[in-house]
């Protein structure tokens, strides 16, 4: 298959300038699987700090960034100021800022387009609350998530798919790994019919939603989870046991 295992750990807004250099310390200690692509999310403000002083084999991301590259845009950053410090790799369209914030899919589809165009790679998250799950929606809404990026772009070759079902993201809740599979699955299927054999192959599609040190190896094994979006638990050193989950 050759899609490379890929782990990424996104810090939302949490710590400051201690916690980081804990995350750091524990990403050092590790060690980490060399098999595996692990990339940190990491508040805005930290962003150069905490690139500067991560280990050669941990990369640093942004969470965010907006659709332009400069502007009258009051507290957004964009790709270039991204790139400007160094930094290459950027979370957009996670259900928080969907959900949260209100970030529709055309918008979420405009800022990847953007993203990709000034050169930075993208992890790209789609997912299905609670309640269009329970009525059968689950295959629709990341189709319709999905197939608005599509629209937009034509190299995905710096894009990694994370599917989080909201209902999973800091709820304790997990889908199972067949759960996870099956939608991970679908997912490839579409991309085979939509977009071509090729991006089908060789696109990771990430997990997200309440992973932990306890249950990564189960849904490591599936064969088209490529890896794993983690929330809280990349602020804990139980990561390193994430990240190890293939070994």
């Amino acid at each position: 298959m050759g899609r490379k295992f890929f782990v990424g750990g996104n810090w939302k807004m949490n710590g400051n300038k201690k916690g980081v250099d804990e995350i750091i310390d524990f990403l050092k200690k590790g060690p980490l699987d060399p098999n595996v692509e692990v990339v940190v999310g990491v508040p805005a403000i930290y962003l150069e700090y905490t690139k500067n002083n991560l280990p050669g084999n941990v990369t640093a991301s942004a969470q965010n960034c907006y659709k332009v590259p400069s502007g009258a845009f009051t507290g957004e950053i964009s790709p270039a100021m991204i790139k400007d410090v160094g930094v290459n790799w950027v979370i957009i369209g996670h259900s928080e800022r969907r959900n949260v914030f209100g970030e529709s899919d055309e918008l979420v589809a405009e800022k990847v387009a953007h993203a990709l165009e000034q050169g930075l790679s993208v992890i790209a998250c789609i997912g299905e609350k609670l309640e269009e799950r329970e009525a059968g929606q689950t295959e629709a809404v990341v189709y319709r998530q999905t197939q608005a990026i599509a629209n937009k772009i034509k190299d995905w070759s710096k894009v990694v798919i994370a599917y989080e079902p909201v209902w999973a993201i800091g709820t304790g809740k997990t889908a199972t790994p067949q759960q996870a599979q099956e939608v991970h699955l679908k997912l490839r299927q579409w991309l085979k019919n939509k977009v071509s054999d090729k991006v089908a192959e060789e696109t990771r599609i990430i997990y997200g939603g309440s992973v932990t040190a306890g249950n990564a190896k189960e849904l490591g094994k599936e064969g088209d989870i490529d890896g794993f979006l983690v929330g809280g638990a990349s602020l804990k050193p139980d990561f390193v046991t994430i990240v190890n989950a293939k070994q």
